[in-house]
C-alpha cells in the first residue's frame, strides 16, 4: 500500500483543511464539496485525511462493518450476538465516475436466487464505505443513476438492493467528500445540498508559497516513507486533537443567542429549506470542540456560515457560489450581543427579527422590450437608430452590413424553453433530453445479455426456460434455469446530447434591443442544456469569418460568460459559420461517437459578404442534412414584414424553424417540439431502433 501524502504537510488551503477536519470531528456535519481548478491538491488533501481518522470498532467477520456496541439488526451477515470484535482503520472508498450500479450498491446472484431461492449478495462500495469516507473525484461528472443512489443512501443511512422480488438492505452511513472542477459543469441541486460544507480552492499566487509546494512534493516523490516520517509527530498531534474534540463534542453548548444568529443568517441569504440551519449548528458546534471550548461563539457561527451557505444561497442561473461577507457581519451584529459570546443574552430584545435581506439575485435589465419591438430589419441597411427606448445615449448604431463592432448588449431575462430533442433512439451518455437505450428507464423488451447480466427480464427468462423443464429432469416445484435462458431487459431512458449553438453576431443582428432578446433566448437554451446534462459548444460568425467561441464542454456557465461578452457588427458570413460548426461536429464525432448532436442556429437568415454568399450558405447547410444532423433555426427576424430567410435555411439544413416567441414553453404552439431532420437521418434512426 502506498504511503499517503501527510495531511499536515499541505501548504496553504486553510479552508479546505478546516472543512475536512471538522467532518472528522463530527461526521454529522455532512461531508465536504471541494470546488477548484485542476492541480490544487484537492484529491491529495482528501486522501491524506483518511490517515487521521480514528479507528473504528467492528464485529469480526461482518462484511458491513457493524458496530459491536449497536449492531444493525437487519444486517445481511447478522444477527450479531456478543461474539468477537476488533478494530480497524477507517476506510476511504473511492467511487469512480464510470462505476456501474452493481459496483456501487452490490450485486445479487440472479441465477442462484431463481434456482435455489437464496440471497447470495456481494457487497458494493456503499457497504465498504459504511462508517468511513466515500470519496468521489470529479463528482459533477457522475452519472445521474449513481447520483440517485447516493442521494437515497445519504438520506436514509442505508442502501437497498431490490431485483425481481429479491430484496437486501444494509446500513450505509458515510462521510461524503467530493471534488470537482467547475469548468466541467455543475452539480445537480439535490446532490449539491447533500454536502454539508463547500470550499473553493485555488493555487496560491505567492512565489514563496508555490516554491514550498514544489519543494515538498518533490521530496515526497523521491522518498514517500522518509517524507511521511518527518511529519509523523505533527500527524500524531492532529490525530490526538481530533479524538479530544470528538470526546468534547457532546459537552459543547449551543445557546439561544447563537441559534438566533444561525436562523437570521440563513433567512438573510434566502437559503431553501432548513438543512442549512442544521448544518450550520453542527458546524459551529464542531468548531467550538476543535478549539477546545464548550461554548459556541459568534466567530464559530460566522465561520460555519462561510463553509455551509455559499452553495445553498439562492442565486441567479450560472452565478458561482459565494457569500457577501459584509452582509454576513451585519446580520451577525444585529442578532448577536456585542461580546459575541453566543449565549442566551440578546441585545435589543427584538423577539421578532426581520433581517430585511437584500433583494433577490440580480437579473437582466428591467423593462427589456420584446423582440417584436426591435427596429425593423427589411434589408442589410435596416438597423437604423430609432427614437425611443433600448438605446444608450451617444452609442453608435450599425448601418449597412458593414457597421463596426458594437458594445456587447446585455442578455434579457431567461425563460423556460420548449424541449428540443433529437429524433430516433440513441445510445449516448445518460441525460435528460432525447430518447435512448439506457440501463435505467422503462422496459421496452428483452434480449440475450452481452457480458454480465445487470437487469433481468423475469418474464422473458421464464418463457425461455419453460419448454426445457422435462428435458432437464425437473421433479420439484423449482424452475430449472440455465445460463442460456437468462434475458436482459432492454430499457429506454434519456440521453444527453451535444448542443452546438451557431450564433449570428453580424451587423444585421446588432440593434441593441434585438441582440438583447437574442442573447436572452440563447441563455435560456443554455439553462435548459444545463438541466438536461448536455455538452454545449458555441460558434459565432461576423465580419468575414467564424470563430469557435467555446469548444464543446460540460461547463454551461462558461458558455453563458462567453455569450455575455459577445461583440457584434460587420457583415454576415453565414456559410463560414455553418462550415465551422460542421468541422466542430466532425471532430467531436471522432471523440465521442455515441453522443448525438443538436445544432441550434440563431440568425435572421441573411447571408452577405464574399462572392455568392447565399449560394455558398445553401451548400454549407445541405452538408448537415446529408450527415443526418438534427438542427433547429431560431428565427430572429422581427417587424411586420418578414422575408422568411430563416425558414428557407431550416429547410436546407433538414431541420425546423422556430421564432423567438415560439421558443417559449408557455406559448400556444405546444409544449414539445421534436427537431425534424433529413430523411436520411430518420432512416438511420429507424434502423438503429430496429
Amino acid at each position: 500500500m502506498s504511503t499517503p501524502y501527510p495531511f499536515t504537510a499541505l501548504v496553504g488551503q486553510e479552508d479546505l483543511r478546516l472543512a475536512l477536519l471538522l467532518n472528522a470531528v463530527s461526521p454529522a456535519v455532512g461531508g465536504v464539496l471541494v470546488r477548484g481548478e485542476k492541480g490544487t491538491a484537492k484529491s491529495t488533501a482528501v486522501r491524506a485525511l483518511s490517515a487521521l481518522m480514528p479507528e473504528v470498532d467492528v464485529v469480526s467477520g461482518c462484511r458491513f462493518s457493524c458496530d459491536p456496541a449497536s449492531p444493525d439488526p437487519g444486517c445481511p451477515d447478522g444477527p450479531h450476538g456478543t461474539g468477537a470484535s476488533g478494530s480497524r482503520p477507517a476506510r476511504m472508498v473511492e467511487l469512480p465516475v464510470g462505476a456501474s450500479e452493481d459496483r456501487l450498491v452490490g450485486a445479487l446472484d440472479i441465477e442462484r436466487a431463481l434456482a435455489e431461492g437464496v440471497k447470495a449478495f456481494e457487497p458494493g462500495l456503499l457497504a465498504d464505505a459504511h462508517r468511513g469516507i466515500l470519496y468521489v473525484d470529479e463528482v459533477n461528472l457522475l452519472h445521474d443513476h449513481l447520483v440517485d443512489l447516493l442521494l437515497d443512501a445519504a438520506a436514509m443511512g442505508a442502501s437497498y438492493v431490490e431485483r425481481e422480488g429479491v430484496s437486501v438492505r444494509h446500513a450505509s452511513k458515510f462521510l461524503l467528500v467530493g471534488t470537482m472542477n467547475p469548468e466541467e459543469g455543475e452539480l445537480r441541486p439535490q446532490l449539491l445540498d447533500r454536502f454539508g460544507l463547500t470550499v473553493e480552492v485555488a493555487a496560491s499566487r505567492e512565489p514563496d508559497e508555490r516554491v514550498e509546494v514544489v519543494r515538498r512534493r518533490l521530496a515526497y516523490d523521491d522518498d514517500p516513507g522518509g517524507f511521511a516520517g518527518r511529519w509523523a509527530d505533527e500527524e500524531s498531534a492532529v490525530r490526538a486533537r481530533i479524538v479530544a474534540a470528538r470526546d468534547l463534542l457532546p459537552e459543547v453548548r449551543l445557546g439561544d443567542g447563537a441559534l438566533r444568529q444561525i436562523a437570521a443568517t440563513c433567512a438573510a441569504f434566502e437559503v431553501d429549506g432548513m438543512r442549512a440551519d442544521i448544518v450550520m449548528a453542527r458546524t459551529a458546534t464542531a468548531l467550538a470542540a476543535w478549539a477546545g471550548r464548550t461554548e459556541v461563539l459568534a466567530e464559530d457561527v460566522r465561520q460555519a456560515a462561510l463553509l455551509a451557505l455559499p452553495h445553498r444561497r439562492r442565486r441567479a442561473p450560472f452565478d458561482a457560489p459565494g457569500l457577501d461577507e459584509d452582509k454576513l457581519d451585519e446580520t451577525l451584529e444585529e442578532f448577536g450581543g456585542q461580546d459575541g459570546d453566543g449565549g442566551d443574552r440578546d441585545e435589543g430584545g427584538d423577539d421578532d427579527p426581520d433581517p430585511d435581506p437584500d433583494g433577490g439575485p440580480g437579473g437582466g435589465p428591467g423593462g427589456q422590450p420584446e423582440p417584436d419591438d426591435a427596429p425593423r430589419v427589411d434589408g442589410e441597411s435596416a438597423a437604423q437608430p430609432e427614437s425611443g427606448e433600448g438605446r444608450e445615449g451617444g452609442e453608435p448604431q450599425p448601418s449597412g452590413g458593414g457597421g463596426g463592432e458594437q458594445t456587447p448588449a446585455r442578455a434579457a431575462e431567461p425563460f423556460r424553453t420548449k424541449v428540443l430533442s433529437v429524433p430516433g433512439l440513441g445510445e449516448g451518455a445518460a441525460g435528460r433530453r432525447s430518447r435512448a437505450r439506457t440501463e435505467h428507464g422503462r422496459t421496452i423488451g428483452a434480449r440475450r445479455p452481452r457480458g454480465a447480466l445487470t437487469k433481468l427480464h423475469l418474464a422473458a427468462t421464464v418463457q425461455a426456460a419453460a419448454p426445457h423443464q422435462r428435458a432437464r429432469g425437473r421433479s420439484g416445484p423449482g424452475l430449472v434455469v440455465r445460463r442460456d435462458d437468462l434475458r436482459q431487459a432492454s430499457r429506454e431512458g434519456r440521453e444527453g446530447n451535444l448542443v452546438l449553438f451557431v450564433v449570428d453576431a453580424s451587423g444585421s443582428m446588432a440593434a441593441r434591443q434585438r441582440m438583447s432578446a437574442v442573447k436572452g433566448a440563447v441563455l435560456s437554451l443554455l439553462l435548459d442544456a444545463y438541466q438536461r446534462r448536455d455538452k454545449v459548444g458555441m460558434v459565432t460568425f461576423r465580419g468575414s469569418a467564424a470563430d469557435v467561441a467555446l469548444p464543446p464542454t460540460s461547463s454551461v456557465d462558461t458558455a453563458a460568460v462567453r455569450l455575455e461578452s459577445l461583440p457584434t457588427g460587420g457583415r454576415t458570413p453565414l456559410a463560414a459559420g455553418l462550415l465551422k460548426a460542421h468541422e466542430v461536429l466532425r471532430v467531436e464525432r471522432m471523440r465521442d461517437p455515441a453522443r448525438r448532436a443538436l445544432v441550434v442556429v440563431v440568425t435572421d437568415g441573411r447571408a452577405t459578404g464574399g462572392p455568392e454568399p447565399v449560394a455558398l450558405a445553401s451548400r454549407a447547410a445541405r452538408l448537415f442534412g446529408a450527415d443526418g444532423v438534427a438542427s433547429v433555426v431560431v428565427d430572429c427576424e422581427s417587424g411586420p414584414v418578414r422575408l422568411g430567410l430563416a425558414g428557407q435555411l431550416a429547410g436546407e439544413l433538414g431541420g425546423t424553424a422556430v421564432t423567438l416567441d415560439e421558443l417559449r414553453a408557455d406559448s400556444i404552439a405546444g409544449l414539445v417540439k421534436d427537431v425534424r431532420s433529413s430523411g436520411q437521418n430518420s432512416g438511420q434512426s429507424s434502423r438503429r431502433a430496429a
